[in-house]
């Protein structure tokens, strides 16, 4: 029960700093918002901050159990190991628009040096496996001698391109107001198509997609 409640309690976490940004919510906004008492927030968190890297964990775990798998699977090539990472950030981000809007807001306003620092390291360590993979179809003579970590970043930062405003992607794809696009299970296939499609020209000596 004591971890229902606790993930309860980041889940409405991360709707109220997607309303209200960090700075904006406090401890009380967050017990009210949740119909828990302050001290349980303060029993299971200790205090905002340590909410906040609690919810930046339970989220990056995620993506860290796919990778570790990755790492130690021997039946998948390189190629079918970066087509899997692709889809699994865009049905992440997809299934969480308002978790990448709060991330959003931490990486580029950060008033926080220590908590920013440590959110950053989460996602390093991922960063860092992708990269692994990257590396290792170069050394197989599969993939073309590109630049690893920018090649991750050209991947991440399409995603985020996406994600950065429903307002925005309403316009890109001429919607009518109210469109959801993160709803679109076209519109995602869509990008999933295209991330896929320009990876694998940009990585693959012999492309046959």
């Amino acid at each position: 029960m004591s971890n229902d409640k606790k993930d309860h309690i980041l889940n409405v976490a991360i709707e109220l700093f997607a309303e209200k940004g960090f700075e904006g919510s406090s401890i009380r906004d967050l017990a009210a918002k949740a119909d828990v008492n302050v001290a349980m927030v303060n029993y299971y968190f200790g205090s905002k901050d340590k909410l906040f890297e609690a919810l930046i964990e339970q989220k990056a775990g995620f993506m860290r159990g796919i990778l570790d798998e990755l790492r130690t699977n021997t039946s998948l090539t390189e190629i079918q190991k970066i087509d899997h990472i692709i889809e699994k950030y865009v049905d992440r981000f997809f299934s969480q628009p308002l978790f990448h809007k709060v991330l959003q807001q931490e990486v580029l306003v950060s008033q926080r040096a220590s908590m920013h620092e440590h959110v950053i390291g989460l996602f390093v360590k991922n960063t860092e496996d992708v990269v692994a993979i990257i590396e290792k179809g170069i050394r197989k003579k599969i993939f073309r001698k590109v630049d690893p970590q920018l090649t991750f970043s050209s991947i991440v930062g399409t995603i985020n391109h996406v994600m950065m405003s429903k307002t925005m992607c309403m316009k890109m794809l001429n919607k009518d107001p109210g469109y959801d696009p993160y709803k679109d299970e076209h519109f995602k296939k869509r990008l999933l198509i295209h991330l896929k499609q320009m990876i694998h020209a940009h990585l693959l000596i012999n492309n046959d997609l």
